[in-house]
C-alpha cells in the first residue's frame, strides 16, 4: 500500500511595500504621502515605491527620472538598509515563535512551514491571521499573506489581496486557483516565453494543463517537466531554513558616469575590496565571475568566465575582472558597475521527501 502524499502547510508572507513602509513609520510626516526609496530626480534607481507613489505608477527598479515625471510630487529617501535589517530581524523573531521552518527570500518576505507549529494551532489560516496582527503590534508595520500547500501556490496567494490582507487556498482549491492564473503569473515564464506560449495558444493555466509532458518538454526543455507539475498542485520544495546562498556580489551605482578604462578599472578595484570582504565573511569560494555594466540609458550587459579552481581572493580573481571589461570595447558611459561570483563551493544537491498526510487547513 503506497504512504499518502504530503499535504503541507506553507504560509508566504510579504511586507508591504517594506522599505517605503518603514520610512513611513520613522518619520510620520512621510505618511500618506508618495515616497520612493533610493534614487533621485536626477539620477539612480528606486529600491521601492510607497502604495501613494505606485498609484502614479512608480515601480521599484524604475530610474529616477522616469519616477519624477510620473509623480512629480514624489518624495525621494535615501535607502537605510541597517534599519531595514533591524525591523526584519524582529519580524524572523516572531516567525520563529510559531515554527523553526521560516525560509527568507529577502528582509521583507519568508515562507514558513507551519504543519507542525509550536503552538499546536491546525489551521494555517488563523496562525497567519495571527502572525500579521503580531506584526502590526509589535513592529508597526502590515503584512499580507499568501496560505496554500506548497511553496508556489503559497506565494501567488500572497499578492491576491495586497496590502494588509491574506488569501488562503485550500487543498481542494489549488487546481481551478492556477487554472485560472494568466500564464505570465508562473514561475520561470518571462516575457520571451510568455509570447511563445501565447502563440501556441497559451494564455491562461487551463491552456497549460491541457498540454501533454512531452510536448511541454519538447517545446520548453526541463522547464516543460516543471510547468507540467506545478500547474497540476505539484510542487515539492521544501521550506529550507538555510537557504544556500546561489551567489554573493558587490556593486556600486556612480553619480558621474565612467568613460575611460583607467578610472573604470580603479572604480572596479574598489569593488573587488569589498567583494573580498564578502567572500572572506561568508567563508566561501567560487569558480564563476561576472562583471556588470549599466550604461548611462539603462541597458545592462553582464560578462562571466568560469575558472578551474574556486577563488575568493582579490589578487586570485581581479585578473579576470579585467580581462572581461577588455574583452571588447565599451560602446557607451558607465553608471553602474559591478562584480559577482557564483558556482559557490557551497552548492549541494539536495533531495526533497515527502512527508505524512495530514488534514484541516
Amino acid at each position: 500500500m503506497l504512504e499518502p502524499q504530503v499535504i503541507r502547510k506553507i504560509i508566504h508572507v510579504d511586507m508591504d511595500a517594506f522599505y517605503a513602509s518603514v520610512e513611513q513609520m520613522d518619520f510620520p510626516e512621510l505618511k500618506g504621502k508618495p515616497v520612493a526609496v533610493g534614487g533621485s530626480e536626477q539620477r539612480g534607481v528606486v529600491s521601492a515605491a510607497s502604495y501613494e507613489a505606485r498609484k502614479f505608477g512608480v515601480r521599484s527598479a524604475m530610474s529616477g527620472v522616469l519616477a519624477a515625471k510620473k509623480c512629480p510630487q514624489l518624495i525621494f529617501v535615501r535607502p537605510r538598509f541597517e534599519r531595514y535589517k533591524e525591523i526584519s530581524q524582529q519580524i524572523r523573531a516572531i516567525f520563529l515563535d510559531y515554527t523553526d521552518l521560516v525560509e527568507p527570500l529577502s528582509l521583507d518576505e519568508a515562507f514558513l512551514d507551519v504543519t507542525e507549529n509550536k503552538k499546536g494551532i491546525r489551521s494555517a489560516t488563523l496562525l497567519a491571521a495571527e502572525i500579521r496582527q503580531r506584526i502590526k503590534d509589535e513592529v508597526g508595520l502590515t503584512a499580507s499573506a499568501g496560505i496554500s500547500i506548497n511553496k508556489f501556490t503559497a506565494k501567488i496567494a500572497s499578492d491576491v489581496n495586497k496590502p494588509n490582507g491574506q488569501l488562503t487556498i485550500t487543498p481542494n482549491e489549488v487546481e481551478g486557483f492556477l487554472e485560472a492564473l494568466p500564464i505570465e503569473r508562473f514561475f520561470g515564464v518571462g516575457k520571451v516565453t510568455a509570447e511563445k506560449m501565447k502563440s501556441q495558444g497559451i494564455f491562461l493555466g487551463k491552456h497549460l494543463k491541457a498540454k501533454s509532458l512531452e510536448y511541454l518538454v519538447l517545446n520548453y526543455g526541463k522547464q516543460g517537466k516543471h510547468l507540467y507539475d506545478v500547474v497540476r498542485g505539484i510542487h515539492l520544495g521544501e521550506v529550507k531554513p538555510n537557504r544556500i546562498r546561489k551567489s554573493i556580489a558587490a556593486e556600486r551605482t556612480y553619480g558621474n558616469d565612467l568613460i575611460a578604462t583607467r578610472p573604470i578599472l580603479e572604480a572596479l578595484d574598489r569593488i573587488a575590496d569589498e567583494l573580498e570582504r564578502r567572500m572572506e565573511k561568508s567563508n566561501t569560494k567560487g569558480r564563476t565571475i561576472t562583471l556588470k555594466l549599466k550604461y548611462h540609458d539603462f541597458t545592462l550587459q553582464t560578462r562571466s568566465k568560469t575558472v578551474p579552481i574556486a577563488v575568493s581572493l582579490k589578487k586570485d580573481f581581479f585578473e579576470v575582472v579585467e580581462e572581461l571589461l577588455l574583452q571588447e570595447p565599451l560602446a557607451k558611459p558607465i553608471r553602474l558597475l559591478g562584480i559577482a561570483f557564483s558556482k559557490l563551493d557551497n552548492e549541494k544537491i539536495e533531495k526533497e521527501e515527502p512527508l505524512q498526510l495530514t488534514i484541516d487547513f
